[in-house]
């Protein structure tokens, strides 16, 4: 009974999520809004973000940490799983073409089309 409770709650976290899309960023990544230059402001395996005006809350997106899931996309570009990402920029691009720019370590870990634009699932960690 622990273990279908248990399995229930995890699936209701993500559904409790919000929604949005995502699109992939190439280097170089550096300056970002939030750390400049600083090497260290990368987590490890690269899994971080730069997120468009509705989530960067006048910089204090800076640092936060959201869990991304891959919903769908056109050719079925989805790979199962959730990935945990660190936002480091903003997305200075007008308009941003997604909610969610992601490195290329990050966009890969979710999707197989490296060009996509997909549809995810977004909750904040």
């Amino acid at each position: 009974m622990a273990i279908i409770l248990l399995t229930f709650c995890k699936q209701v976290t993500l559904i409790l999520g919000d929604i949005g899309t995502a699109t992939s960023y190439k280097p170089p990544y550096t300056p970002t809004r939030c750390y400049g230059s600083r090497q260290d402001q990368f987590p490890p395996g690269n899994l971080f973000i730069a997120v468009s005006e509705g989530l960067w809350d006048n910089g204090a997106a800076c640092g936060r940490r959201y869990r991304l899931r891959c919903l769908s996309g056109n050719n079925r570009p989805c790979k199962d799983g959730t990935i945990d990402v660190k936002v480091v920029d903003y997305c200075t691009k007008s308009p941003c073409p997604s909610t969610i720019l992601m490195s290329n370590d990050a966009f890969s870990a979710l999707s197989r089309s490296p060009d996509a634009k997909i549809n995810i699932e977004y909750i904040q960690i």
